[in-house]
């Protein structure tokens, strides 16, 4: 499998550390509100990079955190009347309500807390001042950036730009214009922990770095975000653990493309800011999901009214797909043809396509492209007479195909049992002339979102 790693610049054969085993960060939100679309893009990705493994065989360990100490936690906390951690509580609750919307938690993640590794981010920093990486200056301290071997090899920034660049009077206290907090200084009415250079808490930077080598070890395969935290937070992730540990912090960097809004940048000043509260009052998560794999990732995606509801078509086609495979396996007739084994192969064709999309640095578009030529394929070309084994065989290679990419998950109201016990009922009022009885099921069916189609093979049924 090759992967863009964004730290060399070029598709690179993903070697993990330990065969068969991949160990995976993903920066997680800072919950003081809702999140939003372009949130939930690296969260889905990167999630299903996680699937492909497993479905290659791996076992993944996959980190994802939350920042629950921050000033714009501190600012809503004081607004409201309410402590930080409550703040954080109301949010991540929020949080997973959403995740479970995008399916993100079919297989474990691991969500630590920034305030459950205090400690740990003290002792982290205490080991930087030891070699003179960090310094503390009345109670804020600093990471001394000119520590710091090869700063911005991966957003490509070099220093002595940035420091010519910067406004020195920002923060007179600094060594050096580029040096970013570890730690800060408590103000009146924040929130703070006791630590060897006074009341305080820790920046944002330290966060990552500290958690995920708790959790994960001093280096990781792969650390994974959106390409606005590039620079400065991934860079100078980067900085404060190499230069401890003198070792690589992550393998393999990879960074998704920005969302836009009906082509314009997606921001709450325009009026276009959509949170995954506002976009679930329209549509089942599945079809955001669904959306947010529709190009490759690191291309800019484009979130519209029209593409959404172009989405949830495009699902419903491979829902009817599987629901048709299922139907004509419950057909009494079963055949076979000399074309039963130019069948199966190409049934297999369109699982390789997929394979080989994926592996192509996770190209979800064109990997969702395989699902469809399997699901016109089989539309088709089956009907009740083809081999059982050949039905039985696509079947599970669209289910294996989907389950990677975490759609077709939707529990419906009416179970399929149901619905073909009611239409053989139908079928029955029809050959006895009860046309009232079989007109008020297919309508109830149609309530419902069943469609029914009569066919040559048939009634067939579809939802909608």
């Amino acid at each position: 499998m090759k992967l863009y790693n964004t730290l060399t610049r070029k598709k690179e054969e993903f070697t993990p550390l330990k065969e068969k085993e991949v160990k995976m960060y993903n920066c997680g939100p800072t919950v003081y509100n809702y999140i939003h679309v372009g949130n939930a893009r690296p969260l889905v990705i990167f999630d299903t990079l996680r699937r492909f493994f497993i479905y290659k065989g791996y076992d993944v360990k996959f980190v994802v955190n939350f920042t629950d100490i921050d000033d714009k936690m501190i600012v809503k906390a004081n607004n409201e009347g309410t402590t930080v951690e409550k703040i954080a509580d109301r949010y991540i609750e929020a949080f997973m309500e959403d995740a479970n919307g995008l399916n993100l938690y079919e297989y474990e993640t691991i969500n630590p807390r920034a305030t459950d590794y205090i400690y740990e981010m003290m002792n982290f920093i205490e080991e930087l001042i030891k070699i003179d990486a960090a310094y503390n200056i009345d109670g804020n301290v600093y990471f001394n950036i000119e520590k710091a071997k090869d700063y911005g090899k991966l957003s490509k920034k070099h220093l002595d730009e940035l420091i010519s660049g910067a406004r020195i009077e920002i923060n007179k206290e600094k060594k050096n214009p580029m040096d970013f907090a570890l730690w800060k200084k408590a103000k009146a009415g924040e929130p703070y922990w006791e630590s060897p250079w006074g009341k305080g808490r820790p920046g944002w930077h330290i966060e990552c770095s500290v958690m995920a080598k708790s959790i994960l070890g001093e280096t990781i395969d792969i650390h994974s975000g959106g390409e606005d935290l590039q620079f400065p937070h991934h860079e100078n992730e980067i900085a404060q653990s190499e230069t401890l540990s003198k070792k690589p912090f992550a393998n393999y960097w990879l960074h998704n493309g920005m969302i836009t809004v009906d082509n314009k940048k997606m921001s709450k000043s325009e009026g276009n800011f959509f949170t995954i509260k506002d976009v679930r009052e329209e549509y089942d998560l599945e079809v955001l999901r669904f959306f947010l794999l529709s190009s490759q990732y690191r291309s800019p995606i484009n979130f519209s009214r029209e593409v959404m509801d172009h989405m949830k078509n495009g699902l419903e086609r491979i829902y009817n797909g599987k629901s048709n495979l299922e139907y004509l396996l419950k057909s009494k007739e079963d055949g076979s043809s000399k074309d039963d084994e130019k069948m199966l192969l190409e049934v297999e064709r369109f699982k390789e396509e997929f394979v080989k999309a994926m592996e192509d640095d996770l190209n979800t578009a064109d990997a969702i492209a395989a699902i469809f030529e399997l699901v016109k394929y089989t539309n088709t070309k089956f009907d009740k007479m083809t081999n059982k084994v050949i039905l039985k065989k696509s079947l599970d290679i669209l289910t294996e195909l989907t389950k990677v990419l975490g759609v077709l998950n939707r529990k419906d109201e009416i179970l399929e049992d149901e619905i073909i016990a009611l239409i053989e009922k139908r079928n029955k009022a029809r050959e006895e002339k009860d046309y009232k009885l079989s007109d008020e099921i297919r309508d109830s069916l149609k309530e419902k979102g069943i469609i029914l189609e009569d066919s040559k093979d048939g009634v067939k049924w579809k939802r909608v």
